[in-house]
C-alpha cells in the first residue's frame, strides 16, 4: 500500500474550479489508497472504490450485490430532512438494476433482443431524422437559447417515448419526477411522491398496452403474460429515467466541455469520422453516472483490503476513468484517445443495457451541432454555468448558448 491519507468522513464531492475533473480530495485517494475505508454521515463503517481496476473488480463479482433488501445501504453524503435508515429498502418490482442473478437475468432477457447493435443500426437513420427535426427548431429561435431544454433534453426524450411507446406530449409530467427522483438531498416524502406520480402514469400506461399492445417496446414486453403489472411497471420506470436522463445530460455536458475547448471542437467540425472516437473519450472524461453501490455479501479481499460482509461499498466510475493507472494524462480532453475500456456505461452483469442506443444519439447530435451551427459558444461565462453538483446524474441545469 502507498502512502498513508486520512480515512474521507462521507463522499468528498466538491468539484474544485475544473467541473469536468472528479473532486480534488478523490484523486489524492485513488492515488494512495484506491480501496478506501470511508466513514458514512450515519456512522457505518464502509469503502470508497476509486481506481480503475478495483472498480471493474467490485462491478463484475455479483458478491458485491445490487440489491436494496439484503441490508442497510448507507448514503455517503449528508442528506438534511432525510431519516437515517435503519432497515433495509423495499424492493421494487422489475426494477431489475437493483437485483442480482437470476432474478436479474429473467427480466434483463426479455430487452436484450430490443437493444441490440444490429436493431439499433435499423434505428439510426430514424433517430438522424428526429436530431435533424430538433435542430431545425433551434435554428428558428433567436440567441441566446437554453441547449438543454431546446435540444439535449428533447432528442432523447422523442427517442425514448417513441421507442417505448410513451406518448410525448406527457414529456413534461415525467421529466419533472425524474428530475424530482434525482435530486441528492430531496426529502424521503419529496422522492416517494415524484416515484408515486410516475410510477401511477406507467401504470396506466402498461395497463392499456396489455388491453390494446401496438408496435412499440412496452407492448411487447405486455404481451408477456409471465410478467405482473407490477414488473412491466417497473421496467418502463427504469427505461424511460434512463433513456433521457443520461443522455440529455451527456450531450449537454459534451457540448460545454467542447465549447471549452475550441480547438478540438474545430477539429470535430472539419473531421466528422473522429466523432465516434470522441464520444467514447467524452464517455470517459465525463462519466456523468459517477457513483454506484454494492452490499458485501461475504468477507471479500479486493485491492489488499478485506471488506466485511454487510458493508456498504460506493464506487466512483469518474475516479476510475480519471485514472492515471489505465489512461495516459487521464485529466485532458483527447479527441484522437482510444477510449474504449472505460466504465462510462458499467461493467458487468449491469452493464447499460441502452448503451448503443445512446451512442447513436450522442454521434447523431454532436456531429449535428457542430455542422449546423460553426459558430456555437457560451453565451454566459463558463463559471456562471449551473451544475448539477445536486443530482445523482452529473451534467448541466441549463446551458446558454449563442452564435454569430
Amino acid at each position: 500500500m502507498s502512502q498513508k491519507v486520512g480515512i474521507p468522513h462521507g463522499l468528498p464531492m466538491e468539484r474544485d474550479a475544473n467541473p469536468f475533473d472528479p473532486p480534488r480530495q478523490i484523486t489524492r485517494l485513488r492515488s494512495a489508497r484506491p480501496v478506501s475505508p470511508m466513514i458514512f454521515p450515519d456512522g457505518h463503517e464502509g469503502w470508497l472504490v476509486t481506481g480503475y481496476e478495483a472498480v471493474r473488480q467490485v462491478m463484475a463479482d455479483t458478491r458485491f450485490s445490487s440489491r436494496l433488501d439484503l441490508g442497510v445501504i448507507h448514503v455517503p453524503f449528508e442528506t438534511p430532512g432525510m431519516p437515517v435508515a435503519t432497515e433495509p429498502s423495499p424492493q421494487m418490482p422489475g426494477v431489475f438494476i437493483s437485483m442480482d442473478p437470476p432474478d436479474h437475468g429473467r427480466l434483463r432477457k426479455r430487452l436484450t433482443g430490443a437493444f441490440t447493435v444490429k436493431r439499433m443500426k435499423l434505428l439510426e437513420e430514424h433517430i438522424n431524422d428526429i436530431v435533424e427535426r430538433q435542430l431545425d427548431h433551434l435554428a428558428r429561435l433567436a440567441p441566446p437559447v437554453d441547449l438543454v431544454r431546446e435540444f439535449a433534453l428533447p432528442v432523447p426524450s422523442l427517442v425514448i417515448c417513441e421507442l417505448l411507446g410513451v406518448p410525448y406530449e406527457d414529456r413534461e409530467t415525467f421529466q419533472a419526477n425524474s428530475a424530482q427522483f434525482l435530486v441528492r438531498d430531496q426529502s424521503l416524502e419529496d422522492k416517494m411522491a415524484a416515484v408515486g406520480a410516475l410510477t401511477g402514469y406507467l401504470a396506466q400506461l402498461v395497463v392499456g398496452k396489455r388491453a390494446e399492445p401496438g408496435e412499440d417496446l412496452l407492448s411487447d414486453l405486455a404481451r408477456q403474460d409471465d410478467l405482473s403489472i407490477e414488473e412491466l411497471v417497473g421496467v418502463a420506470f427504469l427505461l424511460l429515467l434512463a433513456g433521457h436522463e443520461t443522455t440529455a445530460n451527456m450531450l449537454a455536458l459534451g457540448t460545454f466541455a467542447l465549447v471549452e475547448h475550441p480547438e478540438q471542437m474545430a477539429e470535430l467540425r472539419a473531421t466528422p469520422e473522429l466523432i465516434p472516437d470522441a464520444v467514447e473519450e467524452l464517455l470517459r472524461y465525463l462519466s456523468i453516472g459517477d457513483i454506484f453501490y454494492r452490499y458485501a455479501t461475504e468477507d471479500l479481499e479486493l485491492g489488499g483490503e478485506t471488506i466485511a460482509k454487510g458493508s456498504t461499498v460506493v464506487v466512483s466510475m469518474l475516479a476510475a476513468n480519471h485514472d492515471p493507472q489505465r489512461f495516459d494524462n487521464p485529466d485532458t480532453l483527447d479527441i484522437h484517445r482510444q477510449a474504449r475500456g472505460h466504465l462510462a456505461f458499467g461493467h458487468g452483469v449491469h452493464q447499460c443495457l441502452g448503451q448503443q442506443l445512446a451512442r447513436i444519439e450522442m454521434r447523431a447530435g454532436f456531429e449535428g451541432l457542430l455542422r449546423r451551427f460553426p459558430a456555437l459558444q457560451l453565451a454566459v461565462p463558463a463559471r456562471e454555468v449551473k451544475l448539477r453538483t445536486d443530482m445523482n446524474i452529473y451534467g448541466v441545469h441549463a446551458l446558454p448558448v449563442t452564435w454569430a
